[in-house]
């Protein structure tokens, strides 16, 4: 049987096949692809030499295109000053009658901006000016969830209330609590830094880190006060209803705050100066060591001792301010010098106290704080989010203490402050030679040029031991 083999007409690989091209042809264009690469690898080493070591190489980068910032554009204006700003102060019915002598301290009428926001209208025959007028918080705050502290929310929403106020020539909101201090000329010169066109979130942590981990090192606590600036409390505002809802679980509104804040993408700008004062006992020890910052709030003053001995809270807040408003820039800064003669250290507060001690200390010791204070949650010994020292159980080694007596103008653009000591506990002196000698000295005065308005505006002077925070003469009487 023959077989027979089919084979199709048209060869379908020969149909597919691809040109061919001479060999010729085909080194030149493998030469000219060699070449090409070449070329591309010169150009792209040349613009990266240009770009790094040219002296115009802004030229070049300006003519890409730049990503920008939306949102409400303020116009620049003039340089912010108190007027530009808005506190918003939460409180409530049952604490502002007697609180509300904490903000005569430092409220100025006409000059300063804001208001107290209550649950409800209060009656009150109150006479006093010298503090902020009462809002009430509109009522849509009884809608919103929660879990433990139902006044949170309404507190939390006083930033909404305050924006949709729309009052003119505001860039920055202060939020705060109707027992918070502030000292407004500080707080100016600190917000002055920042640009309000910005988001900015600005603030300060508590002293006490069980606090800092409950709630969160990222938080701006609210008692010792934040500043969101209008664009940022604008943008907070159109996200913060759903938001809140969200967050029903957290306990306070400055926690509640922040986790929204934290949505929008903006971090705390954390300021030193805020005080929170999550502390237990005396906050002595630490005022006499503050921080190189500018005091801007106190908070928390009711379950402390007052400041001064032998005062109550209020007017220990007036001998400050007393002081306060002769050197705005000054208050509290510290200094220190050394008698190497008698061996003395001596540490100024200036403001607020002076600190003899009859040895001599290193700068380090001087200037950690004293730990006269407990945490806020627990009454223990710390951890704080700073370093402290133990009071020195030898009553040889503790420091002879003067607190305040007054500060006035003195000379051409200088003060005088003058401090006298405390009388010590009986049984409790040292009775050596050499602390009686310390002993006898009843009243140190300090003199010192008054420091730049503008001091703390200025970038990159936050270090120690700036000159402009020395003194100018210590005398003995």
């Amino acid at each position: 049987m023959s077989q027979t083999h089919l084979r199709p007409r048209h060869d379908p690989v020969r149909k597919f096949r691809l040109v061919s091209l001479p060999d010729k042809t085909c080194k030149i264009f493998s030469y000219l692809t060699r070449i090409c690469l070449l070329l591309c690898l010169i150009f792209s080493i040349s613009l990266v030499l240009y770009t790094t070591f040219s002296p115009n190489q802004n030229q070049f980068w300006n003519r890409l295109p730049h990503p920008t910032r939306t949102g409400t554009k303020l116009a620049p204006g003039p340089p912010t000053n108190i007027s530009h700003v808005l506190f918003c102060i939460g409180g409530s019915t049952a604490t502002w009658r007697d609180r509300s002598l904490y903000s005569s301290i430092w409220w100025v009428p006409n000059v300063t901006r804001g208001f107290v926001w209550l649950e409800k209208k209060i009656i009150s025959h109150q006479t006093n000016k010298n503090v902020p007028a009462v809002k009430v918080s509109s009522p849509e705050w009884t809608r919103f969830k929660y879990s433990s502290s139902r006044s949170a929310v309404r507190i939390a929403r006083i930033i909404s209330d305050s924006v949709k106020l729309r009052l003119p020539d505001v860039r920055w909101f202060v939020m705060g609590d109707d027992d918070t201090v502030y000292y407004t000329d500080n707080l100016v010169s600190v917000l002055s830094r920042y640009d309000h066109n910005q988001m900015w979130y600005i603030g300060g942590n508590s002293e006490s880190v069980e606090q800092d981990v409950i709630h969160s090192y990222d938080m701006a606590f609210g008692g010792g006060g934040f500043a969101l600036s209008y664009p940022l409390a604008e943008r907070l505002v159109s996200i913060l209803d759903g938001c809140l809802d969200r967050y029903y679980y957290f306990y306070g509104s400055d926690q509640r705050i922040w986790a929204c804040i934290s949505e929008i993408g903006v971090p705390l700008s954390r300021e030193r100066g805020f005080h929170q004062f999550d502390i237990r006992g005396s906050a002595y020890g630490l005022l006499a060591a503050h921080p190189l910052a500018p005091l801007v709030s106190l908070h928390h003053l009711d379950n402390l001792e007052p400041l001064f001995p032998n005062h109550n809270r209020i007017d220990s807040l007036k001998s400050i301010n007393q002081a306060y408003q002769v050197d705005p820039p000054r208050i509290f800064q510290q200094t220190f010098c050394h008698d190497s003669k008698r061996k003395w250290s001596i540490s100024i507060a200036w403001g607020y106290t002076v600190q003899l001690y009859p040895l001599l200390l290193p700068a380090n010791g001087l200037q950690t704080p004293e730990q006269t204070f407990k945490t806020w949650r627990s009454w223990s010994d710390g951890p704080f989010t700073f370093n402290t020292r133990p009071t020195e159980p030898d009553p040889c080694k503790q420091p002879v203490v003067f607190m305040l007596e007054q500060a006035k103008e003195g000379g051409v653009n200088g003060s005088l402050s003058s401090y006298k000591r405390i009388v010590h506990e009986p049984g409790k002196t040292c009775k050596t030679t050499q602390y009686a000698q310390a002993m006898s000295v009843q009243r140190i005065l300090v003199s010192s040029l008054k420091m730049e308005p503008d001091y703390w505006k200025k970038v990159g002077l936050y270090m120690p031991n700036h000159p402009h925070i020395h003194v100018d003469g210590v005398y003995i009487y």
